[in-house]
Formats: structure tokens, sequence, C-alpha cells
């Protein structure tokens, strides 16, 4: 089981350390980063247990459906539930980088728990394959999900809503396309490969966008 566990874990504390490091400012408090890590990890069983449902009265039939609404919309809204109902307002969430960690940290919790289950059914001859895909797409979807997020909190206040909306639109509608590639069975790769470039590429230029907002942020608080 130790094997498992650290296999499963690894990854998601790696990639989580990474975008927290990567807090110009005021780094923010580990204890608060690790709530919503595990904030992340509980919403993984009743998720996984709605998707459980949907699969065995087979509501939800082809892949395009599973992929957009089983898996990307339930997992995205219940992230982005989370980041605003319990994150979102919280004073330690105070320039617009913090949206950027706080949401990886949601995202990397709950593909944490989700991988640790996978590779206790699977085997962790798995592990490699799935640190370099689930776990790495989530930690990109919630960067992407916590830019919009300090976007909303932080610039202008008649834009919020539309920002809040971007927050979940953009991180499901990449989230399902990453699920639907997954469903072609025997030319996936070719397709998975370029859409992961793409990803890593889009998102750490989301990181760059918050540190400037964030830069201007402190600028203009001084």
């Amino acid at each position: 089981m130790l094997p498992i566990l650290s296999a499963g874990i690894a990854p998601g504390l790696a990639l989580l350390c990474y975008f927290y490091l990567r807090d110009r400012y005021e780094s923010e408090p580990i204890a608060t980063v690790a709530k919503a890590f595990l904030y992340g990890a509980v919403i993984t069983f009743p998720v996984m247990f709605l998707q459980y449902v949907l699969e065995e009265e087979q509501v939800l039939s082809g892949g395009f459906l599973q992929a957009f609404l089983s898996v990307a919309m339930l997992e995205e809204f219940m992230k982005w539930f989370i980041l605003y109902y319990l994150i979102y307002s919280h004073t330690h969430f105070d320039e617009p980088y913090d949206g950027i960690v706080y949401a990886t940290s949601v995202s990397l919790g709950f593909a944490t728990a989700e991988n640790v289950l996978y590779l206790a059914v699977h085997g962790v001859e798995h592990a490699f394959l799935r640190a370099l895909l689930p776990v790495s797409s989530h930690a990109l979807f919630g960067v992407i999900m916590g830019y919009y997020f300090g976007k909303a909190k932080f610039g202008k206040s008649h834009l919020e809503k539309n920002m809040l909306f971007l927050a979940f639109l953009l991180s499901f509608l990449l989230h399902g396309l990453f699920d639907y590639i997954l469903f072609i069975e025997t030319t996936w790769v070719y397709y998975i490969i370029p859409f992961m470039l793409f990803l890593w590429w889009f998102a750490l230029r989301k990181v760059k966008k918050a540190h400037l907002l964030t830069e201007i942020y402190h600028r203009t608080k001084a």
C-alpha cells in the first residue's frame, strides 16, 4: 500500500509546490493551502459516486456526453463551487496570483485522491502515465480557473460575474476535450500530445499574466 500512496500522492504535491513557489510576493499560509487541498480531496468521493450512478443508470450514452457532462462538468463545477464559497472571500486571498495557488490546491487535492484510488484498483505500474496526464491536466485546469478567479476579485467590479463564469467555462471545456480525446481508443495518443503541449503553454501564459496583474496590484497599493 505504501508504494501506491507514494506514487499516488507525489505528483500532486510536486505540482502544487511548483505553482506555490512561483508566488512572487506574499506566500500563502501553508495551513490554508493544505485546507484547500483537502477540500479538493473530499469532493472526490461525492463526484465519483454521482459518476457511478450516471454510468450505471446509463443516463449519458456516448463518449462526448460522458466526457463533457459526467466527467468535466461535474468535476469542474465542484472545484468552482469550493473556490467560490469557501476560498474566494478568504482574507488570505489578497492578490491576483492567489487565485492560481488556491485553485491548483483544490484541483490537485481532487486529482491526488482520484489518483490514489485508481492506482489501488489498477496497479502502481500506471503511476507514470497518470502523473503525466490526469494529474498534471487537473493542475493546469486549476491554473486557468484560478487566473480568472484572481481577475474576478481584483479586476474591474462590473466584470466580476463574467470572470467567474469564464473560470468555470474554460476549465470545463478544456477538461471535456481532454477526456473526449481519451475516449478515442486507438489513436488518442496522436491527439493528447499536442493537446497537453497547448494546455501547458496556455496555463503558463496565465501564470505570467497573473504575475503581471499582481505586480500592478501591489504597485497601485503602495
